[in-house]
């Protein structure tokens, strides 16, 4: 019989959770039988891919991966500039560097990006990309945030933000909601300089962080942005969440995700949900790095699945061990 535990919490995770001992052949086996309609009659857990290596494909627009009321989530990838100005009217702009080299400038400063590092871009803040091998991904949610790292830089004021620019009039472009395509409300030229002028006139900068550590970054009243950091794991503690999905990217290392949907060996530039009340471990024997997206509403997958979860016993799972 092997015994596991389980600690069963709720968003956003301030207190400490409740733990459970259970028998791990039960935790991930079918229910017995019921009258009713079987609780785990459930899709399997589902994976979408992209890869984490550049691939130049010329200008393409952001690809959608999950999307809900309250927070959309993308990827993109690029080199050279975006071409335009983008506002958020009403979101922030979060952002993870997967690969490559990204120079963000704004009305805030302009700060480089390399693989690791976090960024936000505050509500109403005009930015664009100089990407080079850029692959990036993007959250957009409402407000306020709290930042739980301090910054490692922050955002400077340049005159040049890259070598051989020329300020030019360029595009701004307004959205709402969550700054996907068609909720647009309006474009108008401006002037680029004006722009990123107003850098010289304020305090506020654009701050980035990096952590080599397991820690919420990013906390709304609706999401939780962070990263777990391993050396290993048995896959001997689960997780459940009462009331929250539970979204993750493979950043680096391969790790075997086991829930009461399925079993999934996973690789770097693989997402995940998983749903609310879905109880979750994770198991590899050498380092791990993943994202972790926490929200309180339930996260549609926008994106084509690449793969499925597959079932397994503990058995099984005693021999991967």
């Amino acid at each position: 019989m092997g015994l596991v535990h389980e600690h069963l919490d709720a968003f956003p995770f301030a207190g400490p959770p409740m733990v459970l001992e259970r028998r791990e052949e039960l935790l991930i086996g079918e229910p017995l039988p019921i009258s009713a309609r079987a609780l785990r009659d459930h899709d399997p857990i589902e994976v979408v891919h992209f890869s984490p290596e550049y691939v130049n494909r010329g200008r393409t627009h952001p690809k959608g991966l999950f999307q809900s009321d309250s927070l959309r989530m993308e990827i993109q990838t690029m080199t050279g500039r975006q071409g335009f100005y983008h506002r958020n009217a009403d979101v922030e702009e979060f952002s993870y560097q997967v690969a490559g080299r990204r120079v963000l400038i704004s009305e805030l400063g302009t700060i480089t990006h390399t693989a690791g590092d976090f960024s936000r871009i505050p509500t109403g803040v005009a930015h664009d990309n100089l990407g080079d091998a850029d692959i990036h991904l993007l959250f957009y949610s409402p407000g306020p945030v709290v930042e739980r790292l301090p910054p490692t830089r922050v955002a400077e004021c340049l005159e040049t933000p890259f070598p051989g620019w020329e300020p030019v009039v360029q595009n701004e472009m307004i959205t709402a909601m969550r700054g996907g395509q068609g909720e647009g409300i309006g474009v108008a030229p401006a002037d680029e300089r004006l722009l990123i002028g107003r850098a010289k006139r304020t305090d506020a900068r654009i701050p980035l962080v990096r952590c080599g550590q397991t820690a919420w970054l990013y906390a709304t009243p609706q999401i939780l942005i962070g990263q777990v950091v391993a050396a290993s794991s048995d896959g001997r503690l689960y997780r459940r969440h009462l009331d929250a999905d539970e979204i993750q990217y493979q950043v680096s290392g391969t790790r075997t995700l086991v829930t009461q949907r399925g079993t999934v060996d996973l690789v770097p530039g693989d997402f995940v949900r998983i749903p609310r009340g879905v109880a979750f471990a994770g198991l590899h024997s050498g380092p791990s790095t993943h994202l972790v997206v926490a929200t309180v509403e339930t996260m549609p997958q926008v994106a084509e699945t690449t793969k499925k979860a597959r079932p397994i016993t503990s058995a099984e799972l005693e021999a991967l061990r």
